[in-house]
């Protein structure tokens, strides 16, 4: 761990010029413990010239808007999840925290207060922000000390559905995330309402478990056995293989924690969260899975979602009747409301329980909480299937650097891995700025991952440059999954499945800018 710097009571981005030639700097598995190879010498770090002139090119592009303050308190708390009591972290006694909104091009200055008997951090998922406020203790920032401040500073050049959560431990499958909204001006034509819905897996407080002695069991028992296959032969360029079933898309094996409790807004089907509007409206859902182990098959009985967008970019609209969506990811399904009370269910994939809300637009009385409605038995949208809206596409160019990432697990024991290595073991993936780079995720195991780059979109590739843009893409078993990106935000970026039990487990490696 890099230590605090002494007598700091407040830390603040100037405090983080000493980690100039921070670069690669190297944590343990977990970001947050020390240990692993130096930095390259020639690396760019987290508060470089190169850094600071990119954040200049994006005020130019884009232009400076308001000033939007934020305010954030993580602190142990109880929660009512609607009928169970659990003793957890949250930020601000709620879980999701409180929503932050704002515009494309405004300035966020949000206070983190850590109350938290632990350091933390946060991680402004989906935003290509200035390297020295993304939240990865030891590659961009000095972990927050407990009981200490920190103020996070930045523009936010990209609209959509995003969100924030620590990237510190096992802290995020706690309570500590919110939805962070930044509004496109052009949008409001295609809708008329907006809902925001944050996905959870929960174990926090139940029975005594916690994320961290979950995690310990895991390393304890070992690699479960239905995650240890690795038949090489099915491998495809897009990763939706024949091999695939389409109403099953994520295999046999979806996740290595059976969880007692899943939510919707933080809360339990016992006492729903409820979206009120009219007949003939059109809401706009805003989904985002904050889960650390689930992906979710969402569904409205009786309606149609139309998807509108994946992490925040928009693709070419798919209507079907219900939607997948990995840890990390967020979709945005816009639904034309009939007239009633109508259950909106998110089923865990491949695992016993669901999420629970309901939509009211009249009369009706109380819906049972596992109901299962008939639309989540039709195959569902997947981000791999969606193309990308023709506006927001990258220019047709060849790579001019390509690194494999190759998904791997180690058998004698509970660990993941990325070309052979744990985090903080790994070799840094080095890119030039300007540079075009293709990503080619081969996935060698029987599990899923969610693979999420800090600091970028990629677009998928499928052979027409046509795939949707996005930060976390799935990669299914035994599959590959290609992504360009463009090097246009310069630093040092983490890169790891939103698994969070594989990615504090070691898969994780880093993008490494260098001069």
């Amino acid at each position: 761990m890099i230590e605090p710097f002494p007598g700091a009571a407040r830390l603040s981005r100037r405090n983080f010029l000493a980690l100039a030639g921070l670069g690669v700097a190297a944590t343990a598995v977990g970001c947050s413990r020390g240990g692993g190879p130096a930095p390259a010498p020639h690396a760019v770090g987290p508060d470089s010239t190169a850094v600071r002139a990119a954040e200049q090119v994006r005020k130019a592009n884009i232009g400076t808007g308001n000033t939007v303050t934020a305010s954030l308190q993580a602190r142990p708390t109880r929660i009512d999840l609607g009928g169970v009591q659990v003793d957890t972290w949250a930020y601000g006694d709620r879980i999701p925290g409180r929503e932050i909104r704002l515009r494309r091009g405004d300035l966020l200055r949000a206070e983190l207060s850590n109350d938290l008997p632990a350091e933390s951090t946060i991680h402004w998922h989906g935003l290509a922000l200035r390297n020295d406020m993304d939240g990865v203790p030891g590659l961009t920032q000095a972990a927050i000390p407990a009981r200490s401040p920190f103020t996070y500073e930045f523009l936010a050049p990209d609209a959509g559905t995003h969100w924030l959560h620590p990237h510190v431990g096992m802290q995020f499958d706690r309570g500590l995330y919110a939805p962070i909204i930044v509004e496109d001006p052009a949008d409001g034509a295609d809708y008329d309402l907006e809902a925001v819905l944050v996905l959870d897996d929960w174990l926090d407080g139940v029975a005594g478990a916690t994320p961290d002695r979950q995690l310990d069991a895991l390393r304890r028992g070992g690699m479960p056995m239905n995650g240890m296959g690795m038949d090489h032969g099915g491998m495809t360029g897009m990763g939706m293989g024949s091999q695939i079933d389409p109403g099953n898309p994520l295999g046999a094996d979806t996740g290595d924690v059976d969880y007692p409790y899943y939510l919707i807004n933080g809360t339990l089907g016992a006492d729903p969260f409820t979206v009120r509007a009219r007949p003939e409206q059109r809401v706009r859902l805003r989904i985002i899975n904050a889960g650390a182990d689930t992906a979710f098959r969402v569904a409205v009985g009786g309606h149609q979602l139309t998807v509108t967008h994946s992490d925040g970019y928009p693709v070419q609209p798919v209507t079907g009747s219900s939607l997948l969506i990995g840890m990390g990811e967020r979709f945005d399904a816009i639904v034309t409301l009939g007239d009633g009370v109508f259950p909106l269910v998110a089923s865990a994939e491949g695992k016993q329980g669901q999420g629970f809300a309901v939509i009211r637009t009249g009369a009706g009385g109380r819906l049972d909480p596992v109901i299962r409605t008939a639309e989540l038995d039709a195959p569902p949208i997947t981000g791999l299937t969606l193309r990308s809206r023709e506006d927001v596409r990258l220019d047709r160019r060849n790579p001019d650097r390509v690194h494999e990432l190759m998904l791997g697990m180690d058998m004698s024991g509970y660990r993941w891995t990325i070309n052979g290595a744990t985090y903080g073991e790994h070799t840094p993936l080095e890119i030039t700025q300007g540079q075009r780079v293709r990503l080619r995720f081969v996935n060698q195991t029987m599990m899923f991952h969610p693979m999420h780059l800090h600091g970028h979109t990629f677009q998928v590739v499928d052979g027409q440059g046509a795939g949707p843009r996005k930060d976390t893409t799935l990669v299914l078993p035994n599959q590959s999954v290609e992504v360009d990106l463009d090097a246009d935000n310069p630093g040092q970026w983490l890169v790891h499945c939103h698994n969070l039990y594989h990615g504090e487990a070691g898969m994780m490696t880093t993008l490494s800018y260098t001069e």
